[in-house]
């Protein structure tokens, strides 16, 4: 029998570069404070901060007068100053002070790239490609972030490996054997597939272990002896350059996802859980709900901390078993997979 082999052919998978002309997200909205904070996309540096109306800035994270990064800096008002000469730019990236500028010296006309960058839905979005088709391209909403019936968690990835196998294994239910007592389903069963040219949707059916229709449907989170395996329909869908899963109508995932280079990829999780069941919370006063919403965040952090270590751990020596033999060949089951790469392809062509 003859099975679908994953691209083993020049230009491989796994040296893919990226779409540019797509937004990523390169932080929490939480992390960018009163400092400088440095993110790379695709090995382009970058520095982010807040100016003084507390509006997020994304510059070459470079200093041109000495080449120096600006992230080691300080902000100061509307200008990033950086640290070895004090010289600051403003948010367009010119340079627009030099404290020991001589009476007869102009101020260099040097300048470093501005990015197009939105925050949005508790995340900082950058755009590194052409900054004319920003506003062409969408950003992939999360309603669910604001929206009083959902309970967010967030995990933070980090894995050394380039972003093809992190999103091979989000698109892949079958790899659940892996998380044993992590996982929220069990027995998924791929039905339908469907493709264009920025997205693929796979349609498993699973048994889910929750079924949050309950206020004391909750404590499932914490303990797995209540959990009882029932049908629920589990959709994957790849979103270039980022991932979405809805399993049944109580729990949507998305996975935010920034290629730092060929060997480095970080992503942010945000697990919901729905409380759109219990329609008598919905009369309570807003500020109670939102209460609840806030005091809720991070309930299901153990679940999901525990499933993305055992997932980087696999990616991780996917990577190192790459890169000591590039030409073996991978052997795939999962026709979902071959989608993945080839929209993937399709996208840096593109791009």
């Amino acid at each position: 029998m003859q099975y679908p082999t994953l691209t083993t052919q020049n230009n491989h998978i796994r040296q893919l570069g990226i779409n540019y002309n797509s937004w990523y997200v390169v932080a929490g909205s939480n992390e960018v404070k009163t400092q400088p904070l440095a993110v790379t996309i695709w090995n382009q540096p970058i520095v982010i901060y807040r100016d003084s109306t507390s509006k997020i800035i994304a510059l070459e994270d470079r200093c041109p007068h000495r080449q120096v990064k600006l992230s080691h800096g300080q902000v100061k008002g509307d200008l990033i100053e950086c640290a070895y000469h004090g010289w600051r730019f403003n948010p367009s990236g010119e340079c627009a002070e030099v404290d020991y500028l001589a009476d007869n010296q102009k101020l260099p006309s040097c300048k470093i790239r501005s990015f197009p960058v939105k925050e949005q839905d508790g995340f900082i979005w950058v755009f590194p490609g052409d900054e004319i088709k920003a506003e062409q391209v969408s950003i992939l909403g999360l309603p669910e972030w604001e929206h009083l019936n959902y309970i967010a968690t967030v995990s933070v990835i980090n894995c050394q490996a380039h972003y093809s196998f992190l999103i091979e294994n989000l698109m892949d239910m079958y790899h659940g054997h892996l998380h044993q007592n992590w996982q929220a389903w069990a027995d998924p069963v791929l039905h339908d597939l469907d493709e264009n040219n920025y997205r693929i949707d796979a349609h498993y059916q699973a048994q889910s272990y929750y079924k949050i229709d309950k206020i004391c449907s909750v404590s499932q989170l914490f303990f797995p002896a209540l959990r009882r395996l029932h049908p629920e329909p589990l959709d994957v869908s790849y979103v270039y350059p980022h991932w979405v899963s809805t399993l049944g109508n109580d729990f949507k995932i998305y996975c935010l996802v920034c290629p730092v280079s060929a060997t480095e990829t970080k992503a942010y999780l945000i697990h919901f859980t729905s409380l759109n069941a219990f329609w008598r919370l919905h009369k309570l006063p807003v500020w109670f709900r939102r209460f609840i919403k806030d005091s809720l965040f991070g309930a299901a952090q153990k679940l999901l901390d525990g499933l993305v270590r055992q997932d980087v751990q696999m990616i991780e020596e996917e990577q190192q078993a790459y890169l000591q033999n590039p030409e073996r060949k991978s052997y795939e089951l999962n026709r979902a997979l071959v989608s993945v790469q080839r929209l993937m392809r399709s996208q840096v062509e593109k791009g």
